[in-house]
């Protein structure tokens, strides 16, 4: 069983920057894709990032392309998504999820998630 844990989350400014983590428990962790995903009011959930097990490969959504990077820390069992000129329209609860495959860009594809952390980009 794995189980994932947000954290880093917040309010900041339009242009500010925030660095989320993703915890996870088990010895599988080295084994497992990552993604983030995001969920704002009365929308559906997206993808934003995704990461290979090694971390060899990442992935990135357009709309956060050049903004947002994912990496990885095998040795800590954590993910991270560090977030760079935030606008407002990146408000949402943000979720990591993982899966013993490739990273997908489809929420339906991954097997563990956490609970979510909020990030709030005032304008």
């Amino acid at each position: 069983q794995v189980q994932l844990v947000e954290s880093g989350g917040g309010l900041v400014q339009t242009g500010g920057s925030l660095s989320l983590s993703c915890a996870a428990s088990g010895r599988t962790f080295s084994r497992l894709s990552v993604g983030w995903f995001r969920q704002a009011p009365g929308k559906e959930r997206e993808f934003v990032a995704g990461i290979t097990s090694s971390g060899g490969n990442t992935y990135t959504a357009d709309s956060v392309k050049g903004r947002f990077t994912i990496s990885r820390d095998n040795t800590k069992n954590t993910v991270y998504l560090q977030m760079n000129i935030l606008k407002p329209e990146d408000t949402a609860v943000y979720y990591c999820a993982a899966r013993f495959d490739l990273p997908s860009s489809r929420p339906s594809s991954y097997n563990y998630w956490g609970q979510g952390t909020q990030v709030t980009v005032s304008s």
